[in-house]
């Protein structure tokens, strides 16, 4: 399997990206180059800044990281401040730069993050600033870590239901299997959007953050199975007449362990790759829920959150990297997830050569 993965190269490299970016969800408070809440009123709407490398001075041109400063201008039709980068303010730019303190997973404390500016007071937005003159790359940063959660979580969860579920379908068969079809054909048949939303406006608003991450994460499991289940039950009902199984059966092997440790392994390779396509829909799902505003709501910072605060004609016309900054990553982690999930699905099929 592994040989057959290696010879797929976009599945190789987008491997490597989706590694990248879990990478930056577990060290999301030291890749940020501000905490996600921290706010300037001065730096409302404050366009990208540039990474440069090279200063020009009277003395002549010298190296250094860098970004431009502002330069505001108040328009008094517009009724708002309007930036400008100001070529003549540079604001030094540096790697372990110190910051706001903060604890790295809840525990270990540090000041220090990857890149920032040397004046902690100086602006730094490589990304620009939202509404409240937050940074939008350590929002972007910190909502990778709830939105490809959620895929994992959630796929999880939809993999145990599936295959317990499929497995006892295609295993014993006659009235079990045909109340497990039926509920399935159910579930199917209502339209994805109306269930979220139903299941989502149950989740009361008093709860805190935490319990609406695994209530939505429940939610999405509990329609992300009937897929799984199904492929689990047709490969249950094609094993279950094999000669290893019944020479297992006979032997005194009780169910639960012929389901574990013969049947289940036999297609592991299936399940794998089917998982990694799945993963996918669990972050649309996430992104869909928050951006609707019925999933993940603030302080939680997800994708779909961030979105969902780019909804509005402001942020369309006069600061789109709002939209397209989440936007470009839901976009990159879904194509090369479901780039990984077609490579291991390929390696993993026995009649591909």
């Amino acid at each position: 399997m592994w040989w057959r993965f290696r010879k797929h190269k976009v599945a190789l490299v987008s491997g490597a990206i989706v590694l990248l970016i879990y990478l930056v969800a577990l060290f999301a408070e030291f890749l940020a180059p501000a905490l996600p809440d921290a706010h300037a009123r001065d730096y409302l709407y404050a366009p990208p800044q540039k990474l440069g490398l090279r200063v020009e001075t009277e003395a002549g041109s010298r190296w250094q990281l860098h970004v431009n400063g502002y330069t505001v201008f108040m328009n008094r039709e517009a009724l708002r401040r309007e930036f400008t980068l100001n070529p003549d303010h540079i604001i030094p730019v540096r790697f372990f730069a110190k910051g706001a303190p903060y604890k790295l997973w809840g525990i270990f404390e540090m000041e220090r993050r990857l890149i920032g500016p040397v004046d902690p007071s100086e602006p730094f937005y490589v990304f620009g600033a939202d509404r409240l003159g937050r940074d939008i790359l350590s929002r972007v940063i910190y909502g990778t870590r709830v939105s490809m959660s959620i895929g994992l979580v959630g796929v999880f969860l939809s993999l145990v239901l599936g295959v317990l579920l499929g497995g006892i379908s295609g295993y014993f068969g006659g009235p079990v299997d045909e109340i497990i079809q039926r509920i399935i054909e159910f579930l199917r048949s209502i339209p994805t959007i109306p269930l979220w939303m139903g299941l989502a406006a149950a989740i009361p608003r008093t709860w805190s953050p935490l319990q609406v991450y695994f209530a939505i994460t429940v939610i999405l499991s509990l329609v992300g199975w009937t897929g799984l289940a199904r492929v689990v039950r047709g490969r249950f009902f094609s094993l279950k007449t094999e000669d290893f199984i019944i020479s297992a059966r006979l032997n005194g092997s009780s169910q639960l362990r012929i389901i574990i440790k013969h049947m289940v392994p036999s297609f592991m390779s299936h399940i794998i790759a089917s998982v990694t396509l799945s993963i996918p829909a669990m972050i649309i799902s996430e992104t869909s829920l928050s951006f609707l505003g019925i999933g993940l709501r603030p302080p939680v910072v997800s994708w779909g959150v961030l979105l969902q605060e780019a909804q509005n004609i402001r942020s369309v016309s006069a600061a789109p990297w709002l939209l397209m900054v989440p936007a470009f990553c839901v976009i990159i982690a879904v194509l090369t997830m479901n780039f990984l999930g077609d490579g291991l699905r390929d390696a993993a099929d026995p009649y591909n050569t």
